[in-house]
C-alpha cells in the first residue's frame, strides 16, 4: 500500500496542495492528519478520481449540456 504525502497527493490529483487541504478537511477527499502532516493512501486518490467518472456511455459533456437544460 503506497502512501502520499499532501504535496505528492496534490500532484497526483493535478490540483493545488491548498484545494486538496480544504476538500480533506469537508470530507470530499479521503486523507487521514495522524500527526501534524496529512496522509493519503495512493488506491483512495485512484478511487476518489474514478468517481469523478462520466457514467459508462456518456461523455462529461453530454452530462453538462443535460444539467443545463434539466434532463437529469
Amino acid at each position: 500500500m503506497n502512501t502520499l504525502n499532501l504535496d505528492q497527493a496534490a500532484s497526483f490529483l493535478k490540483m493545488s496542495a491548498e484545494d486538496l487541504r480544504r476538500k480533506t478537511k469537508t470530507g470530499k477527499i479521503p486523507g487521514a492528519k495522524p500527526g501534524k502532516a496529512w496522509v493519503f493512501l495512493e488506491e483512495d486518490l485512484v478511487t476518489y478520481l474514478r468517481s469523478l467518472y462520466p457514467p459508462r456511455g456518456k461523455s462529461r459533456e453530454c452530462l453538462v449540456r443535460e444539467v443545463n437544460h434539466g434532463a437529469l
